[in-house]
């Protein structure tokens, strides 16, 4: 497989990671962003609050997501490594049998399934992975690769116009390209988990409004 093939492979294997992120960067840095705004008139105080905030924000979560895949990967070694044994076959089968009948399947059908287990007991663990969840092919230091700079980009957004614009215009300049970034972000959330369009950007505008006001009341506070 090529490297742009691998890449392109890891970027989808990792599109929960990148929405996630980009929400996070977002949301978070647009309410620190615009707390401190509001209680100075230095521009470079919002750049260098920002840019730490977004810095700490895309590492502490690069951090969180790589644990996150590693613990799933262990989670699935320890189920192929127990599937070596008997007794643990048996209690799985078992598990998957009581989970059956749970569900409303017919108590012949159950019986059926305990039967073939029993002939079989390891094959629960097969069955319980497939039904749990599947490999998506990435490792954990590409989900955590993603998660990073979806982040960083979703935090220096509501930030980086405080780099080149006196306060006034950066504040506005900052309101507009963030509104736009989370109103992409809402519908590409809708588009994905197959959710109405408006009502996913309307709840992704409505969590950023919240951060801004809360920062905002912040700032007054301390100012």
């Amino acid at each position: 497989m090529s490297a742009g093939a691998r890449i392109l492979s890891s970027l989808k294997a990792s599109i929960g990671d990148i929405v996630f992120g980009m929400e996070d960067g977002t949301v978070s840095i647009f309410g620190l962003v615009f707390g401190v705004a509001i209680s100075t008139d230095d521009p470079r105080t919002v750049l260098i609050a920002g840019a730490t905030g977004a810095a700490a924000a895309a590492v502490s979560m690069m951090a969180g997501s790589y644990l996150d895949a590693e613990s799933v990967r262990d989670a699935r070694a320890l189920r192929r490594r127990a599937a070596v044994d008997p007794a643990a076959a048996k209690i799985e089968a078992a598990a998957v049998t009581g989970a059956l009948a749970r569900g409303g399947m017919a108590p012949e059908d159950v019986a059926a399934v305990a039967g073939a287990l029993a002939r079989a007991p390891r094959a629960a663990f097969g069955l319980r992975t497939e039904l749990a969840d599947t490999e998506d092919g990435a490792s954990p230091a590409s989900h955590a690769f993603w998660m990073f700079v979806s982040d960083l980009f979703a935090g220096f957004t509501p930030v980086l116009p405080f780099a080149f614009l006196p306060m006034e215009s950066a504040r506005i300049v900052s309101l507009v390209l963030t509104t736009a970034l989370l109103l992409a972000l809402g519908i590409g959330r809708g588009l994905v988990a197959k959710r109405p369009v408006v009502r996913a950007a309307a709840e992704t505008l409505a969590i950023a409004a919240s951060a801004a006001l809360a920062g905002i009341a912040m700032g007054h506070l301390l100012s």
